[in-house]
């Protein structure tokens, strides 16, 4: 049997962890969504507009973490599912605002009143301080994960103009 080179247990790396954790929410959400005939990406969609109505898909797909390629995919879904519209913007007659219509409305209210269930019981779990404290540590966490990233470090190093 191979010695761990770390001498620590693979299940004890906060990488690990933080894996487990995000599976375990995406495999929940997933599975509520599913009932709604919703991916998460659609969900963050319709949660984005109902916040912030006549979004472009280039501000949608920064929003929820993906390509424009992947968000204009999505948008046809959302579209063709009668649970957005869009149109036209004002200001660039090329760019097209989403919105939602009364049915995705409906939808994401009802898909929402099941995510937040989890939400709550997670709350619940921890005390007012406990969950200050997780908060915080997971943007502290998702600040180093960023620094660390390759990708983002290549593009901060670029020289701009």
């Amino acid at each position: 049997m191979k010695e761990n080179v770390t001498g620590i247990p693979a299940e004890e790396y906060l990488c690990t962890r933080i894996r487990r954790t995000e599976q375990a929410l995406m495999a929940h959400h997933e599975a509520v969504l599913r009932g709604y005939g919703l991916t998460m990406t659609q969900y963050t969609v319709l949660l984005a507009l109902s916040r912030d109505e006549g979004m472009s898909g280039a501000q949608l797909a920064r929003a929820c973490g993906v390509t424009q390629q992947t968000m204009a995919a999505v948008l046809t879904g959302l579209q063709n599912k009668q649970l957005i519209t869009r149109q036209p913007s004002p200001a660039h007659a090329k760019v097209l605002l989403a919105s939602l219509t009364d049915q995705g409305h409906q939808v994401l209210e009802r898909a929402y009143g099941e995510v937040i269930v989890l939400e709550r019981a997670l709350s619940d779990a921890f005390t007012p301080d406990e969950h200050a404290m997780l908060c915080e540590l997971l943007e502290r966490a998702t600040t180093v994960l960023v620094q660390q990233t390759p990708q983002a470090q290549a593009r901060s190093a670029r020289p701009r103009g």
